[in-house]
């Protein structure tokens, strides 16, 4: 009697139901695996990224201490209104882009809205390097409302600043600020943000003349302000002295201040206030050493087209697009007409605790056809510039102003004492406050082109 085996037998049916379950089970763990993946590379691309850009390097912020922390969100929405040129547009050729923002959010079209949670970025007794002009509290002022707003641009939100990645960016690198006195708060608002990850013997700030320096020794890095409210030579240069009505600029002078900013990576303009002097600016065409010197009346709109060409020239010829960025600052807005917000006559920014709700609002201190010039020629411009647009929403913050609350330069009479409003600052910014969102907008554009 022959007996036949089939393949069905219990024996085999039973070790091949085990490979069955064998394989079964390696499969569920790839599936599984490769969906937590997947998961994780959506819920933290911006750290992916991140990483890849920084590698393994002991640098990396990611590999520092949860404490030393403040993660950046990554919105997928960052884009903004600026005057951009075809070589910006080239999102991968801006240095320092970490990542490309989506087209249609405008970053500095928002609100204001109250945020007491995270709201000031940092207390003003915590940064020593806040000059007593902008020190509201220690001189006196009531209320801390201007410090509780945040900037929601419409459709999208800012990105967290993260002083972890801001200051590791900057290893070895020099950061500068060129411009007036407004550009010195905004520059200090920065160090005031990222000083705090500094130990105390590893930090200092230093100043020579017209530039001041804070260097973070660790991190071989410099941040600094340049004094050039004119961005070329004036004759209100001196960085202590320099109240002069009778201002002159002298044209095609940008080196003797750009000597001082070469070298540096990160480079962000402004200049505006000193400007306003009436319709017409005088321009210089020779030397101030000159004993008899030539000047020429110039409409303000025009010669302030030569200053921008001059500056965009000047970056062109000194400054390398693919390892450095440039930006400017539009201009800063005053408030010393509290009739143009529907206040009373005769009134200004003193005493003022809210922001302007009117989306239209539009101070007649910010002129017009000098944001006209920037459009054209920056527009017409192949030099890659970034242009930071924080007049509107600054215009609505009559309340964020020094007012009275800062040093005074000079005794106050009595007159001036019994009338607030006669000697309020409606044109400088409290810190903590505006300016840090300034700097906010300036770490999206530099790091979320």
């Amino acid at each position: 009697m022959r007996l036949t085996f089939s393949a069905s037998s219990p024996s085999s049916s039973s070790s091949l139901d085990l490979r069955k379950s064998r394989l079964s089970a390696y499969i569920f763990f790839l599936l599984a695996f490769a969906f937590i993946f997947f998961f994780a590379a959506i819920l933290y691309a911006e750290d992916f990224v991140y990483i890849f850009i920084l590698g393994n390097s002991e640098n990396n912020p990611l590999r520092q201490p949860i404490s030393t922390i403040n993660e950046s969100t990554c919105p997928s929405c960052l884009n903004s209104y600026s005057y951009t040129n075809s070589t910006e547009k080239n999102r991968a050729k801006l240095a320092f882009a970490l990542w490309e923002s989506k087209e249609g959010c405008d970053v500095f079209s928002g609100r204001w809205v109250k945020d007491e949670l995270t709201r000031p970025l940092y207390r003003e007794s915590e940064c020593p390097y806040i000059v007593p002009q902008l020190t509201c509290q220690d001189h006196g002022r009531p209320d801390q409302g201007y410090q509780h707003w945040r900037w929601q641009p419409h459709g999208c939100d800012l990105p967290s600043f993260n002083a972890t990645l801001m200051l590791e960016t900057l290893r070895g690198k020099r950061m500068m600020f060129v411009g007036d006195s407004l550009n010195r708060g905004q520059y200090i608002s920065m160090v005031c943000l990222l000083h705090r990850l500094i130990p105390e013997n590893a930090k200092s700030m230093e100043t020579f003349d017209s530039l001041t320096v804070f260097t973070a020794k660790d991190y071989n890095t410099t941040i600094e302000f340049y004094w050039a409210p004119f961005l070329l030579k004036s004759n209100a240069d001196n960085a202590v002295i320099h109240r002069i009505t009778d201002r002159i600029v002298r044209k095609g002078s940008i080196d003797n201040h750009g000597q001082h900013w070469k070298g540096a990576d990160i480079l962000v303009f402004n200049t505006y206030l000193w400007w306003m002097t009436g319709q017409k600016m005088k321009i210089l065409k020779g030397s101030f050493d000159d004993e008899k010197k030539e000047i020429v009346e110039m409409p303000t709109e025009n010669a302030y087209r030569m200053v921008m060409k001059s500056m965009l020239r000047w970056g062109k010829l000194n400054m390398d697009p693919k390892k450095t960025r440039v930006f400017f600052t539009s201009m800063s807005p005053t408030h010393a007409k509290s009739i143009e917000w529907g206040g009373e006559p005769g009134k200004n920014c003193y005493n003022e605790t809210t922001p302007i709700e009117d989306s239209n609002y539009w101070g007649s201190d910010c002129d017009k056809r000098i944001m006209q010039v920037i459009g054209e020629v920056f527009g017409n411009s192949k030099f890659p510039i970034t242009f930071l647009n924080i007049t509107q929403l600054s215009s609505y913050r009559k309340d964020a102003h020094t007012s009275i609350y800062k040093k005074q330069w000079n005794p106050l009479s009595p007159e001036q004492v019994a009338n607030p409003v006669s000697y309020a600052d409606c044109t400088h910014w409290c810190l903590p406050g505006l300016q840090d969102t300034w700097n906010e907008l300036l770490f999206t554009k530099l790091f979320y082109p």
